[in-house]
């Protein structure tokens, strides 16, 4: 597993925005997130979405691909 990076609201913030922009649910991308190799329940997405979880680099990076997004996207306020 990759590199934690801190709890941030603004980061689940933009995760929420963005799985609403596909008008996908949090149960929806945590399966396509299984499917890519990531292994998040709907109930750790939901924490990280509500800034009280660190999230790894790796499902980072399988968030990205999912959404297709850029890392910037992650970090816009």
């Amino acid at each position: 597993m990759g590199q934690n990076i801190k709890a941030d609201k603004s980061i689940g913030d933009n995760i929420r925005k963005w799985r609403g922009t596909k008008g996908m649910t949090q149960a929806e991308l945590s399966a396509q997130l299984q499917i890519h190799g990531c292994d998040i329940s709907r109930g750790t997405l939901a924490k990280i979405e509500a800034g009280i979880r660190h999230i790894s680099s790796d499902e980072l990076h399988a968030i990205k691909a999912v959404l297709e997004i850029t890392y910037d996207d992650f970090f816009t306020k």
